[in-house]
């Protein structure tokens, strides 16, 4: 299947990204009957058949994050679930929020505003839990509520306006035969945590236009971080009088509504999480401009919405659509904002888990942009420049011998700021100038490969400066020269990180080289071991980089990047490929091949980067279709099942347990040298075998090969992006 053209995207109208949908505009109340409602947004089926993609039902149970699903949208900065049936205190509200405190999550409330409705005459609750059967629904870009009960029917929708304000929208309908005089009202109540000083951070406030939570300054770097101007805050669409009561709070509008029979009466409110006081006042002005014209955020996000599915689901089979859409919904809420350190909008890891909730991961942002390409490009190109913000210079004053280098992690708050996650002992595989290229072809424009060509040049050039300790042209992976990186172990540690296997077998006792400038000046670390997969990824780089050039008018560096490609995959193909095993590895500083830990996933890379011989492709296929080596019930673990370190269980991460992204590039590798139906096999296989990951269930960090049981972090955006492309048959190599 084709990707889409660029000219197909630069003709669609998309909004910014992450940006606000209106201006400043007056608020306009919505309390008075009115006809049902009808037009485009209220008939649009596009979401037919993709409802709860996602089981997103449940409420918190105290303020730490748990095992729920949530959604977001448009790079905001606090998520939102469904309560379950049985949740008959939080009907009528939605989960949460769950707020990220800069880099960590939190749960606000259980349901922080419940819709309520009194019963004028007889000052009586209507009890939404009456309703036998209450339809709590998510889809593609909103949550829904509806009930019917004593004669009303009442439906709720939470949609997201901008990267920091939701809109919830409520409709009453009088659908019994005698008129109704109803008063609006909403409650809500804090979650604390256990101990100081987060449990006495948030604070309720009383506002003219609803309420507020304020936040005192809590700077726990490895658990919470707020500040006083971090606030979240609900505007209604009516005039609301509110009464804070410690950790609770209602707000009952002033006026009653009228109802007649088969009339209905309409609210509408905002909520919004700011970091700042600039954005608090922003939000404010924009919940004036959303309350005054609701239709418009709803009209404006189905239209995103079914472009979104229209073009990331193109092609996928109709009965894995759901599939699909789950991968998408995944990937979008995991989308933030800038804010902080953050100056670009970027996809985190996973927002239900922990630091993978805000921290943007080099190689994660240029695998994810190339899926994000065929839905939205210019989150697309925002995803892969938003680590490149962040790139070291010959300017910067702690590391210029690192000019060119990305950071492994970057989160809301930098070093210079007391931020402890923030990681620069190592970077990670690069990947950049291929994802550059595939986000262009998919729809990406010139002007962002003009602006990222400097950038590229200058990564590229780092590892072949910083990286290839004995100037042989084979790079190894390896660690900076950071104050943490103060012995041999955290030196090797950090080279392992920096592949982004972490604890591969291949990597344990590994020696660590210190690799010196023209005038023997340290510049880094080096392990004593060129890894496969690395060069196989620059060579990769390489073919990319000659196509940017290409594009740019750069004819001879394109000329050059081709011969040092070629010159590459001829080493490559002679000096890490062993016959007598069929397989690619990890050169040693002495010139042996790494086998002591036995086959691991990364000598499939040489596949799906193009560069291995069709020999050595046909011997690598049979290792791969193998039962007793890769073809495992759910296939393709990271090492073979035949390797002595072997370990298919969560906390082996990197010896044995399947990871998605790696799954896609070895079948992507066998469709590449036409190995069409084996590479089908092995996908049916681990889409069948991997748990829920065709239902309802969460899409996880990696899988048991043997069980298929989901392990580690849930909503994982590079599995989801994967699954993606994997239901559209693969992403291709690079020559």
């Amino acid at each position: 299947m084709p990707d889409l053209t660029r000219r197909t995207f630069h003709a669609l109208a998309l909004l910014p990204v992450g940006a606000a949908v209106f201006g400043a505009a007056p608020a306009r109340a919505a309390d008075g009957p009115t006809a049902p409602e009808a037009g485009p947004a209220a008939a649009a089926d596009f979401r037919s058949g993709l409802r709860d993609l996602l089981d997103l039902h449940g409420v918190p149970t105290d303020s730490y994050p748990h095992a729920l699903n949530l959604f977001c949208d448009l790079g905001a900065w606090h998520a939102y679930g469904i309560p379950g049936p049985a949740d008959t205190a939080q009907l009528g509200g939605f989960s949460g929020p769950l707020y990220l405190a800069e880099e960590f999550p939190w749960y606000l409330s259980r349901a922080f505003s419940v819709f309520t409705l009194t019963d004028e005459p007889t000052g009586r609750t209507v009890d939404l839990s009456r309703d036998p059967a209450p339809e709590l629904h998510s889809a593609p870009g909103i949550l829904t509520q509806a009930y019917s009960v004593e004669g009303l029917r009442v439906t709720l929708d939470l949609r997201y306006a901008s990267n920091r304000t939701t809109l919830v929208r409520a409709t009453v309908r009088n659908e019994s035969g005698r008129p109704r005089v109803l008063r609006a009202g909403w409650t809500g109540e804090l979650l604390r945590h256990d101990t100081e000083p987060v449990r006495s951070a948030p604070s309720l406030a009383a506002t003219s236009t609803g309420v507020a939570v304020t936040f005192a300054e809590v700077r726990l770097q490895k658990d919470y971080l707020t500040t006083t101007q971090t606030r979240f805050e609900a505007v209604r669409s009516v005039p609301v009088d509110t009464v804070v009561d410690g950790d609770g709070y209602r707000s009952t509008a002033r006026r009653a509504v009228a109802l007649p029979p088969g009339q209905e009466a309409r609210f509408a409110w905002t909520e919004s999480y700011t970091f700042t006081d600039a954005e608090a006042a922003a939000a404010r002005r924009e919940a004036q401009a959303v309350l005054a014209r609701p239709e418009r955020v709803v009209e404006r996000g189905d239209e995103r919405w079914h472009s979104y599915l229209r073009r990331a689901l193109d092609g996928v089979a109709p009965e894995r659509r759901r599939a699909g859409a789950k991968a998408l919904q995944t990937v979008v809420s995991n989308w933030r904002s800038p804010a902080g350190a953050l100056k670009s909008d970027g996809v985190t890891g996973a927002i239900t888990a922990g630091t993978f909730a805000t921290g943007l991961w080099a190689w994660d942002a240029w695998k994810t942009a190339v899926t994000v390409a065929l839905f939205d490009p210019r989150l697309a190109e925002s995803t892969v420049e938003s680590v490149f913000d962040h790139q070291i210079t010959t300017a910067d004053a702690d590391r210029p011998w690192d000019a060119g280098m990305i950071p492994d992690v970057v989160f809301y708050d930098d070093p210079e700021h007391g931020g402890k996650l923030w990681n620069e002992r190592n970077s990670k595989p690069p990947l950049a100038s291929w994802a550059s290229w595939r986000v262009y072809e998919r729809g990406g424009d010139l002007a962002f490969l003009r602006r990222m060509y400097p950038k590229l040049l200058a990564h590229h050039d780092w590892w072949y400066r910083n990286r290839d300790h004995d100037h042989d042209g084979l790079a190894e992976y390896g660690s900076t020269l950071d104050p943490a990186n103060n012995s041999t172990e955290e030196r090797r540690a950090a080279a392992s990180w920096e592949s982004g296997m972490d604890n591969a077998p291949r990597f344990d006792g590994a020696g660590v080289l210190t690799t010196t400038d023209a005038h023997g000046t340290p510049i880094g670390y080096s392990l004593a071991q060129a890894s496969v997969d690395l060069n196989s990824y620059l060579y990769a780089e390489k073919r990319a980089l000659a196509r940017i050039s290409r594009a740019l008018g750069r004819t001879k560096a394109a000329e050059e990047f081709d011969r040092d490609a070629d010159r590459l995959r001829e080493d490559v193909r002679t000096r890490m490929y062993d016959p007598g095993t069929g397989w690619f590895y990890d050169l040693g500083s002495d010139g042996r091949l790494v086998t002591s830990a036995g086959k691991g996933i990364e000598g499939a890379i040489p596949l799906w980067t193009g560069l291995a011989s069709a020999r050595q492709a046909a011997a690598v296929r049979a290792s791969l279709t193998d039962p007793a080596q890769f073809a495992t019930p759910l296939p393709l673990p990271t090492v073979s099942r035949q390797s002595p370190q072997f370990d298919p269980t969560g906390p082996a991460y990197w010896r044995g347990p399947v990871w998605l992204d790696q799954f896609l590039f070895a079948v992507s590798g066998l469709h590449a040298y036409g190995y069409h139906q084996d590479a089908e096999a092995l996908t049916e296989a681990g889409l069948l075998h991997a748990e829920g990951l065709l239902g309802d269930a969460p899409i996880r960090e990696n899988y048991n090969p043997l069980t298929g049981a989901g392990q580690n972090t849930t909503n994982f955006t590079w599995s989801a992006t994967a699954l993606l492309e994997l239901l559209r048959g693969g992403i291709t190599r690079n020559d």
